[in-house]
Formats: structure tokens, C-alpha cells, sequence
């Protein structure tokens, strides 16, 4: 576990310095983006009492793979970019114990109360709605790794200036990596490459 932790901080440390390299110093609210992030999970799970609503498992598990990229990132702010710190300090938070609430609704809120009131991520509210959508973190490292390595090629294939190609093949880019990812191994050393050269060699040539 502490091993996948160290690759899901690298991988997010090089995706921010990607977007800019000076981003430990920037001073971004991490803290905003997670509390934002839970109204988008709260919309997906559904909130009004006066409307029938479905709760729709895999863009609230997308949601919360979006708040982990965000809370790793304020957690390598917090401990000024040291990765095994960051790992340690993580590992015995993920060791710990689920949140007390036992409403789904409830930890989000405690999700974003937290963010705004600490400005970092509530682990215990965290895990219980991982445990919620029937997440392990196994299954978290996963999709976390194939949604760090998609945001870094949308980088690279000009996300920033708006000339990147959202859409392949009439299906969105998630689709095309949840694809790639579904036959691989999460173990592999080469987990990472292999999905970004699946979605390169699917990407539409200008």
C-alpha cells in the first residue's frame, strides 16, 4: 500500500509541475477544489427529496478519484513536497478508522466541512464512501492512475490552449481509457506507459 501511495504522489507531483512547476509555491486552495468537487458527487448521488433520483455509481466513483487527485496534492503542500512524508502521514490515516456517519449524504458533507474548516481531506469520511460504491483501495489506485495518466496526455496533447480532441472515434476520452484499463494489470511496473501508449495510438492524427 505505502508503495502505491509514493506512485499516486509522484504521479500527481508530476502532473502539477506539468501544468506549472512552481506549483508547491503557487499557493492553489486544494482545500476550494475538494468542497466544489463533493456538490458534484452530492449532485451524482442526488439530494432532492422532492424528485425521484438514481444514484449514479460510476460518476460519483469518478468524482471521488477527481477530490484524491486534490487531496494528495494538499497533502504534499502540507509537507512541502516530501513524498515519503507524505506517504507515511497518508498510510496511517488510510490504517485508520471509517467515519462514525453511516449516511452517505452525511460524509459528504463532513467531506467538504472538513476542507473548508482544515483545508485538507477528511480520511475517515473518505474511505466510508469509497466503501459506499464498493471502492477498495486497490481499486482507487487504478482508476486514479489511469485518470492521472489521461489528464497528463490531454496536457501534452494540448488541453491547456484548447486544441485537444475530447472526443475519438464519436466516444469520449474516459471511454476510451476505462477500455485500455480494463486489460491491464494495475501491478504491472509499466501500468502507467502502457495506458498512455494505448491512448496514443487510439488518439486521431491531425
Amino acid at each position: 500500500m505505502k508503495q502505491k501511495l509514493l506512485n499516486m504522489l509522484q504521479l500527481q507531483d508530476r502532473l502539477n509541475r506539468q501544468i506549472n512547476p512552481d506549483w508547491l509555491q503557487a499557493g492553489y486552495e486544494w482545500y476550494r477544489a475538494i468542497w466544489l468537487e463533493s456538490a458534484e458527487l452530492m449532485e451524482h448521488y442526488g439530494w432532492k427529496w422532492w424528485k425521484a433520483q438514481e444514484h449514479d455509481l460510476e460518476q460519483i466513483r469518478l468524482e471521488l478519484i477527481d477530490i484524491w487527485h486534490f487531496g494528495l496534492s494538499a497533502e504534499l503542500v502540507s509537507r512541502q513536497g516530501d513524498h515519503a512524508a507524505a506517504a507515511d502521514n497518508m498510510l496511517a490515516q488510510l490504517q485508520g478508522q471509517h467515519s462514525a456517519e453511516t449516511d452517505f449524504r452525511n460524509n459528504v458533507d463532513q467531506l467538504a466541512r472538513h476542507a473548508l474548516e482544515q483545508q485538507s481531506l477528511d480520511m475517515p469520511a473518505f474511505l466510508s464512501l469509497l466503501a459506499d460504491v464498493d471502492s477498495s483501495f486497490d481499486d482507487l489506485y487504478r482508476i486514479y492512475v489511469g485518470k492521472n495518466v489521461l489528464n497528463r496526455f490531454r496536457q501534452d496533447h494540448g488541453y491547456k490552449d484548447g486544441s485537444y480532441i475530447k472526443t475519438w472515434q464519436n466516444r469520449e476520452d474516459n471511454e476510451h481509457l476505462a477500455e485500455i484499463s480494463a486489460g491491464l494489470d494495475a501491478d504491472a511496473a509499466d501500468f502507467e506507459q502502457q495506458i498512455y501508449s494505448g491512448l496514443q495510438a487510439r488518439y486521431p492524427r491531425t
